[in-house]
């Protein structure tokens, strides 16, 4: 580096240490900077140390700004500059959405009838998000005459929205405005809707309220209120558009609460009473509710009911049997044909069954990975079906199939400007033995010709909740590729790629499982000549960053640099303090810390608690001052105790967004910001 391009901000922060102690089952916890937590985030000291930060990690990265300027022109330059949906017909219009060119945000139109009737603007984001720093639309709903709309948006990106009602037929914005929703669903008389509040300090969505169009929102309703801080509440009107639901979840109990959508003045009742570790969803459809149940397998069944009220579900019919080695994990009601959405061997499946004969089919694809869905379908009506395929070298593609010929159709493909040919990259699907017997299935990505062996690679992974990681094309991606990297993903345990045993391998106290994977994928590919030993990276967000925080402490000589994103690494002080966000839903997932036996287990992995004195790898954390998921307390303490403790030489950076939170930026090209500087990072260690 020459001398103009030199850092011109060479310290690092340091935190002070202000002693604190946590005392739990007789253990004391040493918690030095506990200080940098403020749930207002209003306090000048902590603003201004996280304002060093950034400033640190702008002048050490300052020799790389004009690769990350590179990086995303790239990204942009890849986009569509108008970029529309596929119009969708429903109760009389045709619906279409859109960005237009050098816009941020969405554009909702419909047209009347037909696709050359004038254009009606339903929305305008842009314009909705003019002066703000940060705006995200939530929840769009219309009336059952689709000639109202209810509308939610966050410009705090806390995830709290405001909900606001429009006239369609004269374009007006109501008066209505409600505060604190996450959820809503109008009943069938195109006046009253029923909408999830979320409680404003630990953001558990917990009631639902009823309103009337034009009434004052004090007068408002509660149909429902959850008592049992472990449980999410949301609301949902079925595929007849017959019932209004609410459901009701926590991490493994489930309950359908359902009313009458043409009788809004009635009270729901409960579809089948909850019961500890039964899990199900219900729709209703010809007469018939069809519910999705672990009752009879942990990978799920399909199952009908003709009852509104169940006692049980002795009486209920059987359409798909659970099953071993597949999972069952949503479906899609048409007229004639029930469509499925299954997963196995870590490979989603779509399959076609129709409700007379009982004939199925099975769509069947070429690439070795990839991810195909259920698109959006709204009138059941038909036997055109539309669905969704992409890989990593396949842009998303929508396809219309007729369910009764099994004719295909191209209806849209994403276009990746400038130069790119899909026969250019090459994807693989490996199977890595961890260190237990257990095979994980890898999913990995590179650019031919400049694959020699030699490589640096990117390994990402999450392994929490349950949450399959599909695998599907990223045109950002090809910054990477392009530059001569393999990318991988690690589907490890605590995933549900295999089924609901790989999430519950890789949980509460088998939650090591999802570490250890992650490291022995890492030493098979090496050996398997995918990277070069000393150009490794790892990436995770969230729980995919707690991942990385376990990782680097018990594994850090494997990895060169790593990116963990919105990380949660403060698990155990979070996990024991119940007025933070989101903390008692979780307990099914990690354990309640207020047992000893989880206590003493989750710090044993614990990234915080368990830093120590020794060499780390490079470093690059990220965090949303209003992150609503992660508090930003969580990196801020980790990167101090980090920049203390460790004994190497190596970039350890914090860049914290002041103005945004867990999904970070808004806009459709401004995310690109942030993989530019995540990018910039690896590929400056990768020369």
């Amino acid at each position: 580096m020459n001398s103009k391009n030199k850092p011109i901000y060479l310290m690092p922060p340091i935190a002070a240490k202000k002693p604190y102690i946590h005392e739990i089952h007789g253990h004391q916890r040493a918690d030095d900077y506990f200080w940098l937590r403020d749930d207002n985030r209003e306090t000048a000291e902590i603003l201004d140390y996280l304002k060093q930060e950034n400033a640190y990690t702008q002048a050490q990265m300052a020799p790389l700004a004009g690769l990350q300027s590179e990086l995303y022109k790239e990204m942009v330059a890849r986009q569509e500059p108008k970029l529309e949906s596929l119009p969708y017909f429903k109760k009389g219009f045709w619906y279409i959405s859109r960005f237009d060119q050098g816009k941020e945000f969405t554009v909702y139109t419909r047209r009347k009838g037909t696709m050359d009737a004038s254009e009606e603007l339903i929305l305008d984001c842009n314009k909705r998000a003019e002066g703000l720093s940060y705006y995200q639309l939530g929840d769009l709903a219309l009336s059952t005459n689709s000639m109202l709309m209810a509308f939610s948006e966050d410009t705090v990106s806390r995830r709290l929205y405001t909900l606001r009602f429009k006239d369609l037929s004269t374009g007006e914005e109501l008066a209505d405005v409600i505060e604190n929703v996450s959820a809503v669903a109008w009943a069938n008389d195109n006046k009253t809707v029923f909408y999830v509040k979320k409680d404003p300090e630990t953001l558990l969505p917990y009631q639902v309220y009823r309103h009337t169009l034009g009434d004052d929102i004090e007068n408002d309703q509660l149909v429902y209120q959850e008592k049992d801080d472990t449980f999410y509440v949301n609301i949902y009107k079925t595929r007849s558009e017959k019932y209004l639901v609410i459901c009701i979840d926590s991490t493994t109990t489930s309950e359908c609460l359902v009313l009458d959508a043409d009788k809004p003045s009635g009270e729901f009742v409960s579809f089948l009473p909850r019961s500890r570790d039964h899990e199900y969803s219900i729709d209703h459809f010809q007469d018939k509710f069809y519910i999705r149940t672990n009752i009879s397998g942990k990978n799920f069944a399909l199952k009908t009911s003709v009852s509104l009220i169940n006692e049980n579900s002795d009486a209920w019919k059987t359409i798909i049997e659970a099953r071993d080695d597949i999972l069952l994990e949503g479906y899609e009601l048409m007229s004639e044909w029930l469509i499925v959405e299954e997963r196995q061997a870590g490979i989603p499946v779509l399959r076609q069954i129709n409700y007379q004969t009982g004939v199925a089919k099975t769509l069947a694809f070429n690439d070795p990975v990839y991810t195909v869905f259920s698109h959006y379908n709204p009138e059941p009506d038909t036997s055109k079906f539309r669905y969704q395929y992409t890989s990593f070298t396949t842009p998303a593609t929508v396809y219309e199939l007729d369910l009764n010929s099994g004719e295909t159709r191209l209806l849209k493909q994403s276009k990746v400007m400038g130069e790119f040919n899909s026969s250019d990259y090459q994807s693989e699907r490996v199977w890595v033995t961890a260190r237990d017997g257990v095979k994980v299935p890898v999913s990995l990505v590179y650019r031919k010709a400049l694959f020699n062996h030699e490589n640096p690679i990117l390994i990402y992974a999450y392994g929490s909740y349950g949450h399959s990681l599909d695998i599907g094309f990223s045109s950002a991606n090809l910054s990477l590729l392009d530059r001569g990297f393999v990318y991988a993903v690690a589907h490890i345990r605590g995933g549900e790629e295999l089924g609901r045993h790989w999430y519950e391998q890789g949980k509460l106290l088998n939650k090591q499982n999802s570490f250890n994977d992650f490291v022995d994928v890492t030493k098979s590919l090496l050996e398997s000549g995918y990277a070069a030993k000393d150009k490794v990276f790892a990436m995770g967000g969230s729980a995919g960053g707690l991942l990385m925080g376990a990782v680097i402490n018990q594994a850090p000589v494997l990895y060169k640099g790593v990116v963990a994103a919105v990380p949660f690494v403060d698990i155990v002080s979070t996990m024991l303090d119940e007025s933070i966000p989101l903390t008692t839903g979780e307990y099914d997932e990690w354990g309640d810390p207020n047992n000893k036996i989880y206590y003493h287990y989750m710090l044993s992995y614990s990234p915080y608690d368990q830093v120590k004195a020794q060499d780390y790898p490079n470093l690059l954390v990220t965090t949303g001052l209003h992150d609503s998921q992660v508090q930003y307390w969580e990196p801020a303490k980790w990167v101090a105790k980090l920049r203390e403790l460790k004994t190497d030489n190596n970039q350890l950076l914090l860049y914290t967004d002041m103005e945004a939170g867990h999904g970070g930026k808004s806009g459709r090209f401004k995310h690109f910001e942030d993989i530019a500087r995540e990018f910039a990072f690896l590929l400056g260690l990768a020369e």
